[in-house]
């Protein structure tokens, strides 16, 4: 039930806006359009609406309620799976449940470039534990929470570059004791780095010869399997090691071993198999795999024909599911292409690029919205949240109007035709700031191309060499906003003379 609160703020605000249903609805994320109509009509006959409901019970109870978020969070976060199990609610009372409990999921993380200050009496402190060498350099920086080169720095800065690093002038050797555990440890360093390289050698052994990823779990591979790998290695590491890796019984390997040796029964039926798979573009299940081999009078069951696929990789390609796309037709007009695939820039604060990109982990998806400079390509302000919605990307924007608001930079902001840059807020920003708008074309990603090339570097160098299954969507959300941070301060770029973005803008003497 809505309080008489948001009935009427519902109501004025379709006044406001033309009474567009939908542009209102997307606005406040309720009521339904039934609704909306039904208040507006009351409103207009009584100039007022009734301070509450009479005689009518809510359709859902508390705890049906609580029954669909439950199953929502703990089925991998999928509305229609959810809609499906439980056979009610709707998709938009669903979605309104979600986010009446669990309000901290709609608040984007919003940063903005520039490096980190620290006061002098931290300085101090550092420098003082690094010279005092009471402590190892690296616990210091551990406790500090710096890097080594900033806490060098700051001795070069305090005490000048040719004083010592340490004031400590005792030089004599470890005694006996010392010396026996620097043994141990390294001894133990030894180790873990045998048994890191028999890990590594062993998913690629399995990515050549079983055909699986690089990221398969050894432990889910059948005993056949780990037979082949195991003889693959076994002149390379001694037996106990790989059958402690794999988890493999001796007597199994031994087993498996003598019927890899066997001969093949489907040794020539194999290649026969796979000749008609590749003949027939590799689109042949194993339904039409099994026929085709009728036709040529052999006869093999369906288990068999299964089996003996897998074993070959013979694996029928899948169409891609269609991706996320934000454009819902023409709402408003759009402005010309002022960037026409120009994306250098003499000035900074001359061309701004934005866009969001989605990213899909097991805890859910996560979308950010950055705004990139065309001339260093420095990300000027960014923001992260579970939520493609108005809220993302108005806020990034507002942090990057602060960083111009005391200029006379008027930058080009240019965009796709998405509906979150055609949204009244959106517009009414662009407007105050007296920025510039640009839209690409419908549907033709390269005219936004230095925004998706920013995309695909953050995804092939931080989300895509790692597993994201213990991880939440709070903690990636952090994680994104501290790679966007090192990309701005840190990641050098050839195109700027092996400088970062930041350090280029030093370098030139303008503000980061």
């Amino acid at each position: 039930m809505h309080s008489y609160e948001d009935r009427v703020r519902a109501v004025e605000l379709f006044i406001k806006l033309d009474k567009r249903v939908r542009a209102t609805i997307r606005q406040l994320v309720y009521p339904s359009k039934n609704a909306l109509k039904g208040w507006h009509r009351e409103y207009e006959q009584r100039l007022d609406l009734p301070v509450g409901y009479a005689g009518r019970d809510p359709k859902y109870s508390q705890a049906e309620k609580e029954a669909a978020v439950e199953h929502y969070l703990t089925h991998d976060r999928c509305i229609a799976a959810t809609m499906r199990a439980l056979g009610y609610p709707g998709r938009g009372s669903l979605t309104t449940w979600v986010r009446e409990a669990l309000p901290e999921a709609r608040k984007p993380i919003v940063g903005r470039s520039g490096r980190p200050s620290y006061p002098e009496a931290f300085k101090q402190a550092g420098v003082i534990g690094l010279c005092s060498r009471q402590e190892s350099a690296r616990a210091v920086v551990g406790k500090l929470g710096v890097c080594r080169p900033t806490l060098y720095n700051w001795k070069n800065q305090l005490l000048g570059p040719e004083a010592p690093a340490s004031m400590n002038r005792n030089n004599n050797s470890p005694p006996a004791p010392e010396l026996a555990e620097l043994q141990r440890q390294l001894e133990l360093l030894q180790r873990d780095i045998r048994h890191l390289q028999l890990e590594r050698d062993l998913l690629k052994k399995a990515n050549e010869i079983v055909k699986k990823g690089l990221g398969v779990d050894l432990q889910l591979l059948t005993n056949r399997e780990k037979t082949l790998l195991i003889d693959a290695l076994k002149e390379l590491y001694t037996l106990p090691e790989l059958l402690a890796q794999v988890d493999l019984a001796r007597s199994s390997y031994f087993y498996h071993q003598g019927r890899v040796k066997m001969a093949d029964n489907y040794l020539v039926l194999r290649q026969t198999i796979t000749d008609i798979f590749e003949l027939n573009n590799c689109c042949y299940g194993y339904s039409r795999l099994q026929a085709s081999l009728t036709r040529q009078c052999i006869t093999i069951s369906e288990k068999v024909m299964q089996r003996l696929m897998k074993q070959e990789g013979l694996v029928v390609s899948k169409p891609k599911r269609r991706r996320y796309g934000s454009y819902l037709g023409e709402i408003s007009p759009a402005p010309e292409n002022l960037i026409n695939r120009d994306f250098r820039a003499a000035a900074s604060n001359e061309k701004w690029l934005t866009d969001i990109t989605e990213f899909q982990i097991p805890a859910g998806k996560v979308h950010l919205s950055p705004i990139i400079d065309c001339f260093d390509g420095m990300v000027i302000s960014w923001s992260i949240g579970a939520h493609p919605d108005a809220e993302l990307v108005n806020t990034m924007l507002d942090a990057a109007i602060e960083t111009v608001a005391d200029g006379n930079a008027r930058p080009i902001v240019h965009s796709d035709r998405g509906a979150h840059y055609r949204w009244p807020g959106w517009l009414s920003r662009i407007g105050d700031a007296k920025l510039i708008r640009s839209m690409s074309r419908k549907a033709c990603s390269p005219d936004n191309a230095a925004c998706e090339g920013f995309f695909g570097r953050l995804k092939t160098e931080l989300f895509c060499p790692r597993d994201w299954k213990a991880t939440t969507i709070e903690q990636f959300i952090q994680v994104v906003d501290s790679y966007i941070s090192w990309y701005n301060a840190k990641r050098i770029k050839i195109s700027l003379g092996f400088l970062s973005p930041i350090e280029y803008r030093e370098s030139l003497g303008l503000k980061a």
